[in-house]
């Protein structure tokens, strides 16, 4: 008994002789690990609250970046580190950390909110882009051009999926070696790289870039190049998420994702892709209660690999931008080891040549006014910004893949593709109709399809859903008007343009294979002409005629159509004539354009081409 008195009493004694040396009075009790801890963090940290309700701290001396009070790479755990060594070796306790976050939570809500940005942030008129590092180095890009910046004049964050960016290096074309990486067309390659330079820029929506091609096109492995070169990641590809809280998560972490080989895209991912092109949030429980909550906001930068991506909901496709991508031969294809060294090695002058890109762009932006602006019209800003700069067209380019998109989506509406035939065996006048109407008035398959309208409600439903793919082919959905009372219905006018109705009657021609006059192509008098709903070669008084033809004006004074439909010796036209039906004798004549009716619709009683406007109608 007396040896284990004598022991705790040396061991007690040992400990008194240890406090002392620091400085600490052992009969006298000290400030507990929680005030010590919440002292530190005051001292040595700016605390405040994000716009979206999250505590952070940026150190008082370092990099400007701000770290989260939680988490494995937040604030706490630089704490228990600093603590451990400013108390040779003691580890404060879980308990006293709780403690002093929740004393420094309280700090930071009394603090003015700011706003921690994510690899790319907009400065004045400068872009900044945080390269990662432990450092907190950054490049400052603006329209006289780029340079490296010791520490960022904006906070960032980060997060556990990001990866350092190389310094960029003028180490000749940077583009050119991308280029070889890539097997798209040299149109594909321009667009391409122009989205890459916006991808650069914070503060507007971009369009989702999809990477399409059949099996051995190397998607996969381009697409992962691409986003590596915006915002490297551990895992820059990502499956697609399987609920909306799981892609807030995602979407969260990263500035730029790649949702890898998507085959069919879900309502609720579709309209959440569509969010975060423009800028979403989404509200979450917050961590360990019951009745608070958190926002994840972001805008992001988005990419996809597919073969065929199946119907896509028309609002998604709007926000499409398409890079197809070609089979690599066997002889040219790579090994993917090869392929890491090269792009590797690229890296930092491909960053460097989108810089000086990005820095001409911004300099060209401020005088670049688009005559019709797209869907995604600040983007379209850019692509004209940089085509100014040099020489391409990408604006084009992207114009016609978001129009394939929508046309891609159309095919694989049989709805849709019903309401537009209904439309173009329509007259100028279009059809005015209620949604019931439409439901009945449309060719119904005999098995209906899974998205077919079950009733009025969902017809008119999906109608306005269509109505932007529709408009960008050309055919107008007006739904403002209302019938008489008192069930003032909902009316739906549809109208093809006038453009449509002349590209749609040519197509309907049985001769439309060959040479013909059009809205677009008119011809001469010495062309044989095919005898379309639009052409027709009359004589010298009803449009170009003979060698002294000249264009007959659209307005131009013309016999009374209403009562006469067989063409006299003024309209019948020379003998150079084709008619539809071949016959030998003059032929029913439409009563708007005057050229011959076909056969078809002759018998079917129709006195009219379908879709004929005399305002646009060129006769020969």
């Amino acid at each position: 008994m007396s040896a284990e008195h004598d022991h705790s009493t040396d061991t007690s004694d040992l400990a008194r002789r240890l406090l002392q040396d620091h400085g600490v009075d052992p009969d006298k009790k000290g400030p507990s690990q929680a005030s010590l801890l919440a002292a530190l963090a005051r001292e040595r940290y700016e605390l405040f609250m994000s716009d979206d309700g999250r505590p952070y701290g940026i150190p008082a001396t370092g990099p400007n970046i701000a770290l989260p009070l939680r988490g494995k790479a937040g604030l706490r755990s630089q704490l228990a580190r600093i603590f451990t060594d400013a108390h040779h070796g003691t580890v404060p306790s879980q308990s006293a950390l709780a403690d002093a976050m929740t004393v420094l939570e309280g700090v930071a809500s009394m603090a003015n909110p700011r706003t921690p940005h994510l690899r790319v942030a907009r400065h004045d008129d400068r872009i900044i882009v945080d390269l990662g590092t432990t450092d907190g180095r950054c490049i400052a890009i603006g329209p006289d051009g780029w340079q490296r910046l010791a520490s960022s004049p904006v906070i960032f964050r980060r997060s556990g999926a990001m990866k350092p960016l190389p310094e960029p290096v003028r180490d000749g074309d940077g583009l050119a070696r991308l280029r070889g990486l890539l097997n798209t067309t040299d149109e594909g390659f321009q667009l391409l790289a122009a989205w890459l330079v916006a991808a650069f820029v914070p503060d507007l929506p971009h369009p989702i870039l999809a990477f399409r091609g059949e099996q051995g096109t190397g998607k996969s492995k381009g697409a992962a190049m691409v986003i590596g070169i915006i915002d490297p990641s551990g895992a820059p590809k990502r499956t697609a998420p399987r609920d909306l809280k799981s892609w807030a998560v995602q979407a969260f972490n990263s500035w730029a994702i790649c949702l890898d080989n998507v085959s069919i895209v879900p309502d609720w991912l579709s309209d959440a892709l569509c969010r975060a092109v423009t800028g979403d949030g989404i509200v979450d429980r917050a961590l360990y209660t019951d009745d608070d909550v958190v926002v994840l906001e972001f805008r992001r930068v988005l990419a996809m690999t597919t073969i065929d991506a199946g119907a896509l909901a028309g609002d998604l496709a709007e926000r499409l931008l398409t890079i197809e991508l070609q089979l690599i031969p066997d002889h040219k294809r790579r090994e993917e080891a090869e392929l890491d060294r090269a792009y590797t090695d690229a890296h930092p002058a491909i960053l460097a040549s989108l810089f000086d890109l990005l820095a001409q762009a911004l300099k060209a932006l401020p005088d670049v006014t688009l005559a019709e602006r797209p869907r995604m019209a600040d983007f379209a800003r850019v692509l004209a910004a940089v085509d100014r700069v040099t020489g391409w067209h990408t604006l084009d380019s992207y114009r016609a893949t978001a129009a394939d998109a929508v046309a891609d989506v159309l095919d694989g509406e049989p709805f849709a593709q019903a309401v537009v035939d209904l439309i173009d065996k329509s007259g100028p006048e279009g059809v005015t109709v209620t949604a019931a109407q439409l439901l009945e008035a449309v060719a119904t398959p005999d098995k209906l399809p899974k998205k077919w309208p079950k009733d009025p409600t969902r017809a008119g439903g999906q109608l306005k859903r269509l109505a932007p793919a529709l408009r960008t082919i050309g055919i107008e959905v007006d739904d403002s008007q209302r019938g008489p009372k008192p069930k003032k219905q909902r009316l739906y006018k549809l109208t093809a343009s006038a453009e449509r109705r002349c590209e749609t009657a040519f197509l309907a021609s049985p001769q439309a294979s060959k040479p013909s006059v059009t809205c677009t192509n008119r011809g001469d008098a010495s062309e044989e002409v095919s005898a379309s709903p639009h052409s027709a070669r009359g004589d010298a008084g009803t449009a170009e005629g003979d060698a002294g033809a000249r264009t007959a004006s659209p307005h131009g004074t013309r016999p009374d159509l209403q009562e006469r439909q067989r063409g006299d010796a003024g309209t019948a036209g020379d003998a150079g004539m084709h008619h539809l039906s071949g016959a030998t004798t003059p032929a029913l004549r439409c009563t708007e354009c005057e050229a011959p009716l076909a056969d078809l619709l002759i018998a079917t009683g129709e006195t009219t081409h379908p879709g004929c406007d005399p305002a646009l109608t060129v006769r020969s």
